[in-house]
Order: structure tokens, then C-alpha cells, then sequence
């Protein structure tokens, strides 16, 4: 498969220089660089690391931006355009740490290279442009909904369509990835379960962009907790998890999203915490890691860390009541932060098989990124479409009625992608799933 236009040219690779040649002032500040020695170059890591899947190219792969990393951190290298792009065009997807056999923290390291470019390097007029707009809107739900209502008032008219027409290229494609407003499954579908007074209080995290445009999988996943026993309860306003501005390189604001968070979470009493978002409910999970040199805050996240806990998980493990049969086929996606950083990908597969009339088939590449990250599919889309391209031939493969995943930003891009193509397969969140289960 031909590589994207928007990677660089192999020719243009940095120029790592000789131990022996003089080169500018180490920089320790680059990544935590005692971590850079737990890679021992092995290389199994390769085939799963999406980006180098599709370039086949050294630096393109975590091995080869550890070394970038160390170059940088020694002085060996400049951080120069080139250098820059290589580690921009991560996924932070950590499919790398699932096939590591020496348990290299790798999301850590490139979430600090992040940081240290975005305080190191000046990138292009647009390129600023696009990366500030992200930032001053997705954490921001108020300020989402404010972008999107025109969109909206446009469905309700009929004319999105029209619109998407209209519009340029590239700007069509981000519209593609706003789900339709009639793809949502209702939370009232569910069927009327007595609430449990002495369950454990569970709480679900609504995330930013996540209550905004996928809003049903936040209560269909609270609805499945009081039908499986659970007392849910819910904060009086969401935090964004910060998520996003880490695999930015936002650093400073991901972390006062954390602090707030962990003061909100710790202060409901919930005993168990989890997202609808597998990628806000990783964050969550790191928060003890995070905000682990801050003494006002180490304690109090990582006990908030240690109660995110994903839906599947507690469902199998309470035996969720199933409404009716639903005969269909389905196939399964690993969302990558469920299966990489949660560990999390047999028991969304035990949940589905235990209702009646789905068949469960596996697809190829199961756990292979999709291309969303976050907002990896607006800062990186050439790269973004080659993914969710391949990804989307494997689950038309499969013949499936449905695909269900974990994260809504794989639900929007998957989905996007099988409307381009006019498949009959629908993407489909898990909780939204059970809630067809239970009408």
C-alpha cells in the first residue's frame, strides 16, 4: 500500500549524528530519558505500530522515534522539520506496549516529545492555525455545540448534503466525521429497570466532545449500570479528562484538567469511575502517574485511578439482563486505549455472545488503530484515511450487520468511512448496542 502524501520523503530523514561528532547542548528536558533505556531495540514492536504498518520506514516506527528521542535528548540531532514530522505522525495508539516484551512506557515518552515540540519548534502559519482551533474548541463542549448548530439546523432542513457539496475537500471530510443526528440510539429505548438502593455507586464519565456528539453512549452506559445492579450518580459539570491536549503536547492545561478532575471525582464518593470513551477513561487511569509529584494531588489520583474500571468489565461480571433476542451479526474493533491501555478485549467479546441471536465474527487487524486519535483524523488526515481505509476492508469482510467498539471517536471515523462507501454496516458504541438489545 502506497504510503501517504503527507509523510516525508524517505530521503529526508534526520541526520542523527556520530557519538564522536560535536553537536549542540544535551537536552534531558526532551522525555523522562532513564525511560528511553527500558527499549532494547528488539523490533517486535513493529508490525503493530500502525504508521510503520503503512511507510514500512525505521523512524515512522517506536523504535525508531525512541532513537529520535534519545538523539534529541544527547544532542545528537536537531529538532528540525523533519524530525518533528516523524514524531507528529504517532497515533500514541500504545499498540507498541501490548507487543512489548520489556515493558517500554512508550505512551509516556511520546507524550513528553510531544510537549517538548510544542515548546521547542515552530510549526508552519497553518499548521498553528488548525492545532489552536482544536485547542480553543473539543475540550470545550459549550463552544463544540456552538460549531456544530448550523450543521444541525441543516439536518433538520435536509440540506447537509447540500452543504457537505459545497464545501472543500478537506473541510467535506471533517463534516463527514460529525455523526448524524439520526445514527443516535435513544436512552429512553432501554427497558424500565428497578434501580438497586445498596448497589456500588458508579459514575460515568461525560467527557468533552463525547456529550456533545455521542451524549446517547454516555446514558445508554448508565442505564446498563442500574440494570446490572449499580447506583449512578453523576458530577453537576464535566471536565474535559485532558486526553487530547496530551497527545498535543498541551501538557500544562492537560494537567489542571486533571487536577479539577480528580477533585470532582474524588468528592462524589463513586466507587467505581469509567467513560464511554476508552480514551478519556486511559487518562483517567494515569492520572495517579500524572499528578504523582504534586503532594496536594498524588494521593487523591491515585485512588481515583484506581477505580476506572470499562462497562464491559463490570457487566459480564454482573450478568446484565438481556430484553429480547436481536438476530444479527456483528464483528468487534479493539479501541486502541480500551485494548493498549486498559487491557481491556475479551470481555466486550463475552458481553456480545451472551445476547441472544448475535454472532460474533472476528475481523483481521482487529486491534489495528483506525486512524481517529483523539484528533490525530484533523491534525494527520492523509494518514488518518489510509488507516480507517484499511480498517473498514477488514470489517466488510467480515459480512457484519454491525461493528461495535468502545470510543466514540472510532465510532465517528469508522462510520464516516463506511457511509463514503455505502456499506450496509453500521458502527456501533457498545452501550448504544445494548440498548437495542433491551427496547
Amino acid at each position: 500500500m502506497a504510503a501517504p502524501a503527507s509523510v516525508p520523503d524517505p530521503t529526508q530523514q534526520p541526520a542523527i549524528q556520530s557519538p564522536g561528532t560535536p553537536a549542540a547542548k544535551p537536552r534531558r528536558d526532551v522525555v523522562d530519558y532513564e525511560r528511553l533505556f527500558e527499549c532494547v531495540h528488539c523490533g517486535l514492536c513493529l508490525e503493530s505500530c500502525p504508521t510503520y504498518v503503512l511507510t514500512r520506514r525505521e523512524m515512522d516506527s517506536p523504535r525508531g522515534r525512541i532513537y529520535l528521542m534519545k538523539a534529541l535528548a544527547e544532542g545528537r540531532i536537531e529538532l528540525d522539520d523533519s524530525t518533528v514530522r516523524h514524531l507528529d505522525l504517532c497515533l500514541g495508539c500504545r499498540g507498541c506496549e501490548t507487543a512489548c516484551p520489556s515493558g517500554v512506557h512508550y505512551g509516556l515518552l511520546i507524550e513528553r516529545a510531544a510537549d517538548y515540540v510544542e515548546r521547542n519548534h515552530r510549526r508552519s502559519f497553518r499548521e498553528r492555525a488548525k492545532r489552536r482551533l482544536i485547542s480553543a474548541i473539543f475540550p470545550y463542549p459549550e463552544r463544540l455545540r456552538r460549531l456544530i448548530a448550523p450543521l444541525r439546523l441543516a439536518e433538520r432542513l435536509h440540506l447537509r448534503g447540500l452543504i457537505r457539496a459545497l464545501m472543500p475537500g478537506s473541510v467535506a471530510e471533517w463534516l463527514d466525521l460529525v455523526p448524524r443526528r439520526d445514527e443516535r440510539v435513544a436512552s429512553d429505548s432501554w427497558m424500565q429497570w428497578t434501580a438497586s438502593a445498596d448497589g456500588p455507586l458508579a459514575l460515568v464519565h461525560h467527557g468533552c466532545v463525547a456529550q456533545v456528539l455521542a451524549d446517547s453512549e454516555n446514558r445508554n452506559s448508565e442505564h446498563a449500570l442500574r440494570a446490572a445492579g449499580f447506583r449512578v450518580i453523576e458530577l453537576g459539570e464535566t471536565e474535559c479528562c485532558g486526553a487530547l491536549d496530551l497527545h498535543a503536547g498541551n501538557r500544562e492545561r492537560a494537567l489542571e484538567f486533571a487536577r479539577r478532575n480528580v477533585r470532582a471525582l474524588k468528592r462524589s464518593g463513586a466507587e467505581v469511575i469509567l467513560s464511554a470513551a476508552s480514551g478519556c477513561a486511559a487518562a483517567i487511569a494515569e492520572y495517579g502517574e500524572l499528578l504523582k509529584n504534586e503532594p496536594e494531588y498524588a494521593a487523591d489520583a491515585r485512588e481515583v485511578s484506581a477505580r476506572v474500571q470499562d462497562l464491559s468489565s463490570l457487566l459480564v461480571g454482573a450478568k446484565l439482563p438481556v430484553g429480547r433476542e436481536l438476530k444479527c451479526v456483528v464483528t468487534y474493533h479493539d479501541s486502541c486505549h480500551l485494548a493498549h491501555g486498559l487491557g481491556v478485549r475479551e470481555t466486550p467479546r463475552q458481553l456480545l455472545k451472551s445476547i441472544p441471536g448475535v454472532t460474533l465474527v472476528e475481523m483481521a487487524e482487529s486491534d489495528l488503530c483506525c486512524g481517529s486519535a483523539g484528533s490525530y483524523n484533523l491534525t494527520e488526515p492523509a494518514m488518518a484515511r489510509e488507516l480507517v481505509r484499511r480498517k473498514v476492508d477488514n470489517i466488510i469482510a467480515t459480512k457484519a450487520d454491525y461493528v461495535v467498539l468502545g470510543n466514540p471517536g472510532c465510532e465517528f471515523q469508522i462510520e464516516a468511512e463506511l457511509r463514503r462507501r455505502g456499506a450496509k454496516t453500521r458502527a456501533i458504541h457498545l452501550a448504544d448496542f445494548l440498548a437495542l438489545a433491551n427496547r
